[in-house]
């Protein structure tokens, strides 16, 4: 039987949001490929009608979760006031639910380890959609240069995202929620803390010069003069 384009494309992306789940519960080698298909209600034999290698579906299948998680983040972003935007995301990010929820959480504190030791192109791609990761959260950063933003959304994400990773790890007990809540309070923190800035008397307008020691005296001793 033949199939129409359509329904080709739709069996391809079906596969793709299945196998994105299964990855992010099992890792990327916690399952092969006729378990995939068979989640996918498909048999292992049509595999490569839909993808050159087993590689192909899981570039596919974590840059679709990454993708998702970015989205959610701009959804998130948009029903909160300004200045509640980076607080509603890192609180949702750093929730028990995400925490008891891999399959439709983050894939990077999910596959993340994995992906550093799969093939440069899988790498590569990752990079891509991790950058843009950093470039909406930088969005959430406001009073400095983009520069400064954008090295604030990354250590924010390295925070969020290595929270997880350990909160997942110790369980869902005290621990884990001593984590998740420490994790939130840096983020959150770092975010709120004012920069500092140089007083006027502790920073000299450039140029000026200051008085020696020898002019000052000289001065002290005219004035003591008169």
């Amino acid at each position: 039987m033949r199939y129409s384009k359509e329904h080709k494309l739709e069996t391809h992306a079906r596969i793709v949001k299945k196998a994105s789940v299964r990855l992010r519960e099992k890792g990327a080698h916690g399952i092969g490929v006729a378990d995939l298909m068979k989640d996918a209600g498909l048999t292992h034999g049509g595999f490569y009608a839909h993808f050159d290698s087993r590689e192909a579906l899981v570039i596919e299948a974590f840059a679709y979760a990454m993708d998702r998680s970015t989205d959610r983040w701009r959804q998130l972003a948009g029903q909160a006031a300004p200045d509640q935007r980076l607080a509603t995301i890192v609180d949702s990010y750093l929730s028990p639910q995400h925490r008891d929820n891999p399959g439709h959480g983050c894939a990077v504190p999910a596959l993340g380890a994995e992906i550093a030791r799969e093939s440069p192109k899988t790498r590569k791609v990752f990079a891509a959609k991790l950058d843009q990761m950093i470039e909406m959260m930088s969005e959430q950063f406001h009073g400095g240069p983009s520069k400064s933003a954008r090295r604030q959304a990354m250590a924010a994400l390295a925070t969020m995202m290595g929270t997880i990773v350990l909160a997942r790890a110790a369980g869902n007990g005290e621990l884990s929620e001593e984590l998740l809540s420490a994790g939130r309070e840096a983020v959150l923190g770092r975010a709120a803390a004012p920069k500092p800035t140089a007083s006027k008397a502790e920073a000299p307008k450039s140029g000026a010069r200051k008085p020696t020691a020898k002019k000052a005296a000289t001065k002290a001793v005219s004035a003591a003069k008169n």
